[in-house]
């Protein structure tokens, strides 16, 4: 039965997962699987790996064949290198102590790679974010000055509205002040003949008054000669 080491897919639509599986090659690809050995996504930066390395290891000695993502993964994880290492033992080229130094020497030197990509994504990460940081606080700079310019010109525009509205009071103020005599010279002239019209009223009556008495008076002079 030919076996494959094959990605069996899970997750949602646009953001999927994986899990590494063993299947028949005549299998459907998430139909029946024989066994599930690690998982696999993609979408972080590294990608996330999980395998059970002796399985997988035990499986590629037993003739199971990887698909082409698969066997990146192995590589990777060192899977492949094992097993080349192995194979070497078996046909007499070294011992299995001079394999065993040989993958653990390429693991650490893999290892070493691994966190030198791994520090340089986050350098990467971080500069990316600064730059964002940076165009954020421009941008914010010059909505601000922006801002800052349009109420300085609406302050300016009732700063005028209020100068030109003193101006049109303090004009009317001097109108005001200016016709307050002409209206007074006006009230003392429209008070004067009203004064001599009671002073020419008055005087006819004093003098009638007047001739009254002395008529009386001669009257009474006359009864007393007789």
């Amino acid at each position: 039965m030919p076996v494959k080491i094959r990605l069996a897919r899970h997750g949602k639509k646009n953001k999927p997962f994986y899990h590494i599986v063993v299947a028949d090659s005549r299998a459907p690809r998430d139909g029946r699987i024989i066994e599930r050995i690690g998982a696999y996504n993609p979408n972080t930066n590294p990608a996330f790996i999980e395998l059970d390395f002796d399985k997988a290891l035990n499986w590629l000695q037993n003739g199971a064949q990887p698909t082409d993502t698969c066997r990146g993964i192995l590589s990777r994880q060192g899977v492949l290198m094992k097993k080349h290492l192995l194979d070497g033992v078996k046909k007499n080229a070294f011992s299995l102590e001079e394999a065993e130094s040989r993958f653990q020497k390429w693991f650490q030197e893999k290892q070493k790679s691994a966190e030198a990509q791994k520090d340089k994504l986050t350098r990467k990460q971080a500069e990316e974010q600064q730059k964002l940081i940076a165009a954020e606080s421009k941008v914010r700079e010059e909505r601000a000055e922006t801002i800052a310019k349009k109420n300085a010109k609406l302050a300016a525009k009732d700063e005028s509205a209020d100068s030109a509205e003193e101006v049109a009071v303090a004009e009317e103020t001097a109108e005001v002040v200016e016709t307050a005599p002409e209206v007074a010279e006006k009230e003392e002239v429209a008070e004067k003949p009203v004064a001599e019209a009671e002073v020419t009223e008055e005087e006819p009556k004093v003098e009638e008054n007047a001739s009254e008495e002395k008529q009386d008076e001669s009257e009474e002079t006359e009864a007393a000669k007789k």
